[in-house]
């Protein structure tokens, strides 16, 4: 890879369990009518922002990739799937609703805020998460030349790790970050494993209508 790749991280439509505060972690509930809409509304953005795409990736999960659908009908072309851009593995918090686990493990989320790194539900720590999506980043930025754009459809938790790592923040990092929006877009200015990044931009919203959510 030569040059700057420009990595621009889109976060799913709205889903079904974003709409009923409920964890979602690796499970998936579908995109809302709204969340196919904002879809199809940040489709637009990124076209008029950014211009046909380099590289496609998405992770594989279902709302991730009908989110990628609307912007892929524009090029007729497909993704690169890649499960490493899953949403964190949070075991059996998976379907939850946020005010039970809130009632039934207060200490855990107590932990989290506090910055430790315990396995939620016991699935995987935010640092197994950061390792994973970044490796995800770097190897898609590898396929890139030149100054290339690379878009990338994922979750919120990765968006936020993701922007930890390119800043070099340690565990857990992703903490300064607030949970990016459903179809919000972050930009990374990728620059090779042993150069500086930059968070150029983080959370921007892409429909007036896009509502804050859990990261899960």
């Amino acid at each position: 890879m030569t040059g700057r790749v420009r990595l621009v991280l889109v976060r799913h439509g709205e889903s079904v369990w974003n709409v009923e505060e409920r964890y979602q972690g690796q499970s998936d509930s579908g995109l809302t009518a709204t969340g196919r809409e904002q879809a199809e509304v940040a489709a637009a953005a990124l076209l008029a922002r950014f211009g046909p795409p380099d590289l496609v990736v998405s992770s594989d999960l279902p709302r991730a990739r009908d989110t990628a659908n609307a912007y892929l009908r524009h090029f007729g072309i497909e993704a690169r799937l890649d499960a490493r851009l899953r949403e964190a593995d949070i075991g059996s918090w998976a379907g939850r609703p946020f005010t039970e686990i809130a009632a039934e493990y207060p200490d855990v989320l107590a932990a989290v805020g506090r910055g430790e790194d315990v396995r939620r539900g016991g699935g995987e720590t935010f640092a197994e998460l950061r390792r994973r999506v970044w490796q995800a980043l770097v190897d898609a930025a590898a396929m890139a030349t030149g100054d290339a754009t690379v878009v990338v459809f994922t979750h919120g938790g990765p968006i936020r790790v993701a922007a930890a790592a390119a800043l070099r923040l340690p565990v857990p990092g992703h903490l300064s970050f607030a949970p990016p929006v459903n179809t919000s877009l972050t930009v990374i200015g990728y620059a090779g494993e042993r150069r500086n990044h930059a968070v150029v931009e983080y959370n921007a919203p892409t429909t007036w209508a896009a509502q804050a959510a859990r990261a899960d």
